[in-house]
């Protein structure tokens, strides 16, 4: 499985240790950034690392600064993400259970470091449940649709 990491300078210190975590259990990562604790515009790491998921390049995208809620919005104006801000356990399994979520995002001034890798932990290994849900998640791929084209 293949994961883009981005993060903007209030989620650097959780994306390298996500990072980290997630390369040495044998995952393929992609690091688009941050690098440091400087200030970067969270819209520039944002849409990359959706760009990559959108077109296939990396399975799931994970993004983080300082509150989850920045980079989440940005990553749903993209077509084909589906982005849920998580800040909890049991958001992290039902995004992923119940909508198919393809990019997560969390907040490292809102969720501890350890917290935010147990969600992401939870996130990439939490199947999509299909049934009713499969029609609901057509159904935003519809207003997508009719959105951006």
């Amino acid at each position: 499985m293949k994961i883009a990491f981005g993060c903007d300078h209030g989620g650097f210190i959780a994306k390298q240790k996500l990072f980290e975590y997630f390369e040495s259990k044998g995952f393929e990562v992609t690091d688009y950034g941050c690098f440091d604790e400087n200030s970067v515009d969270y819209p520039d790491i944002a849409y990359p690392v959706c760009k990559d998921v959108q077109a296939g390049d990396s399975t799931f995208g994970v993004l983080v600064c300082g509150t989850g809620i920045g980079m989440s919005i940005v990553a749903n104006k993209i077509k084909g993400v589906r982005c849920a801000h998580v800040t909890d356990e049991f958001s992290a399994e039902m995004t992923r259970r119940h909508n198919d979520t393809n990019v997560i995002a969390l907040g490292g001034r809102i969720s501890t470091v350890e917290e935010i890798v147990k969600y992401v932990d939870i996130f990439l290994n939490t199947p999509f449940e299909g049934g009713r849900h499969l029609n609901r998640v057509n159904k935003i791929k519809i207003v997508e649709e009719e959105n951006f084209n």
